[in-house]
């Protein structure tokens, strides 16, 4: 198993947390998310999956469910 954190703009409310966590929860070999949201600033979303998710499909994941951006690592 792997766990990343990622750091995530644009979030700003439970309704993102839901939305960040439905759509990077589908992802394949993904078995657990957790974000810890910091409203208006950089949050911190955790990722467990089975292997390193490449970077473009967790950026894709997070412009679908809201247009969020990472901005680090």
């Amino acid at each position: 198993m792997t766990t990343t954190t990622y750091t995530v703009t644009g979030m700003t409310c439970e309704h993102c947390v839901n939305a960040v966590t439905g759509e990077l929860g589908v992802l394949g070999g993904v078995s657990a998310v957790n974000v810890d949201l910091v409203p208006g600033g950089s949050s911190l979303v955790t990722v467990i999956s089975e292997t390193l998710l490449p970077d473009a499909v967790v950026s894709a994941a997070l412009d679908e469910a809201g247009g969020y951006q990472v901005s680090g690592r």
